[in-house]
């Protein structure tokens, strides 16, 4: 059987522009003498569609633009996904369609409800899931979260539901979807998809969405396993493909990416879109010469264009002149715009403006925070005055534990690197190296610092970041107690400390800038914590 996998990019609620987009997917099918063409999960409205499901307009309009589709199927079997209303309610539906005639709607069955996901707000289930016939075929129609339930795999059950389970005698198993990236996830699906292959005894299509939707990122790569375990088709990643796969054709090569390469890779479509579908053409970085705000630059260069991205320097009183010089260097080898505009008139006025209620206060973290706001003044009077879309550079280690300041450097619309911990930074940055020297060297070799006191360096108010980055990846990503983190080798009054700032830090992660997931756990819609609570928030569990 020749398929064609439309591995396409879908804009949330642009319903006709995705029609467009399915609608070239069935021509090159059509041109390319196949079968079969397979498009994403909900790919009429985008995914997540969210709240937008409660809208009538919007699941009319898909079910509009669906017969459509189902009209352009003359001499092929189509099969898409979309919003579908019955008499039972709302469904996460694949429509099958084969020669410009509507054949069934078929709903998904196992409708996530963890971390990102949401789904049993909106859906209700398939019950019986079970293969179609058309055109002399057995199709057994998946989607997305449908094959996921493998007890080998996964041994916490979270269903009752085997949908491939069903899926008996079919000639060629399909699965619609809209799977988000995580690091290292590719590595899974491939394992998931060559045991579906196995279990249904037949070929499985995946087909997955590819884009950037807010705070997901859709990375493709598509797959087609034989049920002999042989990969017939690996799709590429970030990008929208047509790919044609014949189910008795010979097997594809594989392609491996390491972590540096794929994440650099998912901030750059993250941005792009995130950028795009907001209306914005231009992006805004407050460039420090630190690590942080060099690889959100290099980010945006490569997702906006150089001529697109204009970064800022912003010396204060307590700069050093190493910083401007290596910030200037970067722009330079980033080929984006650098202009200077310095804040520390500016800190002076805020300094002496408040000098009278302040009197006979020491100086503190107050004064340094008023840097920083002055910076956030200074970016968010460039992004209004030209419209650009300030990306923030905070990342996931600062974030977590609170090293940021709210309406200063959290100022913006995006937040590029909140689910990167500081030490993959650097990985990331040195991995940009690779071919000669992107990110000045100085910018590697410095100790991080904010520069907001004399001689100031992170490391005066946080651990050393490996140390820091291993219990946060250990609390925040892994959920391990801190018990648990002392029993691995940590000292305790450390972690102790660490969890408390992840805990009362809680409120500025909720007025954050939304940011891209590249984790299995980021700071985001997939970790809902509360703000008045106080569990680990008065000794994290430990003893004093």
């Amino acid at each position: 059987m020749k398929i064609l996998v439309g591995q396409v990019s879908p804009v949330i609620g642009d319903v006709q522009g995705n029609l467009a987009l399915s609608l070239q997917a069935v021509d090159a099918g059509k041109r390319a003498g196949c079968d079969l063409v397979v498009l994403p999960e909900l790919v009429l409205c985008g995914y997540p569609p969210r709240d937008l499901l409660e809208r009538a307009d919007l699941v009319a309009a898909c079910q509009a633009a669906a017969l459509d589709l189902v009209a352009a199927s003359r001499g092929l079997i189509v099969v898409f996904g979309t919003p579908w209303r019955d008499e039972e309610g709302l469904r996460n539906a694949a429509v099958i369609a084969h020669d410009g005639k509507l054949v069934r709607v078929v709903y998904k069955s196992l409708l996530p409800t963890y971390d990102v996901f949401d789904e049993a707000r909106w859906f209700e289930p398939e019950t019986c899931p079970a293969p179609v016939e058309v055109a002399g075929l057995r199709l057994g129609v998946t989607i997305c979260e449908d094959i996921w339930h493998e007890p080998e795999l996964f041994p916490h059950r979270l269903y009752d539901v085997d949908p491939i389970g069903r899926m008996t005698g079919c000639d060629v198993v399909l699965n619609l979807s809209a799977s988000p990236f995580h690091a290292g996830k590719s590595q899974t699906r491939r394992a998931l998809v060559r045991k579906q292959a196995a279990d249904a005894g037949a070929p499985l299509v995946y087909c997955n969405m590819v884009g950037g939707n807010d705070e997901l990122t859709f990375d493709g790569q598509s797959l087609v396993a034989a049920p002999d375990g042989r990969m017939l088709l690996h799709g590429p990643q970030f990008r929208s493909a047509h790919l044609v796969v014949d189910t008795d054709g010979p097997e594809a090569e594989e392609q491996t990416v390491g972590f540096e390469e794929e994440v650099f890779g998912a901030l750059v479509m993250g941005v792009r879109d995130y950028a795009r579908r907001c209306g914005f053409k231009q992006g805004l970085i407050g460039l420090s010469g630190g690590i942080d705000s060099a690889l959100v630059a290099a980010v945006a260069a490569e997702a906006l264009g150089p001529a697109n991205v204009l970064t800022v320097g912003m010396p204060g009183p307590f700069s050093s002149p190493g910083s401007i010089t290596d910030a200037r260097e970067l722009a330079g080898n980033l080929g984006v715009g650098f202009e200077l505009v310095p804040i520390t008139p500016v800190y002076d006025a805020f300094v002496a403006a408040l000098a009278p209620v302040f009197a006979g206060r020491a100086r503190d973290v107050t004064e340094e925070n008023l840097q920083a706001r002055a910076r956030g003044t200074v970016l968010m009077a460039l992004s209004n005055k030209f419209g650009h879309l300030l990306l923030t550079t905070g990342n996931k280690s600062e974030v977590a534990v609170g090293y940021a300041t709210l309406y200063g450097d959290m100022c913006g619309g995006l937040a590029v690197i909140s689910d990167i911990f500081k030490t993959d930074v650097y990985r990331i940055c040195r991995w940009l190296n690779r071919d000669g020297p992107v990110i000045p060297p100085a910018i590697l070799d410095k100790p991080p610092s904010a520069e907001l006191a004399p001689d100031q360096k992170d490391s005066d108010s946080l651990p050393p970041y490996p140390v820091l980055d291993a219990i946060l990846r250990m609390y925040v990503e892994e959920q391990v107690d801190p018990q648990d983190i002392v029993v691995r080798g940590y000292d305790a009054a450390l972690v102790r400390r660490v969890v408390r700032m992840v805990v009362r830090n809680e409120y500025k992660r909720w007025q954050m800038a939304p940011g891209l997931r590249v984790t299995t756990k980021a700071f985001g819609s997939g970790r809902r914590i509360p703000l008045a609570q106080r569990w680990h928030a008065t000794g994290s569990g430990l003893p004093d």
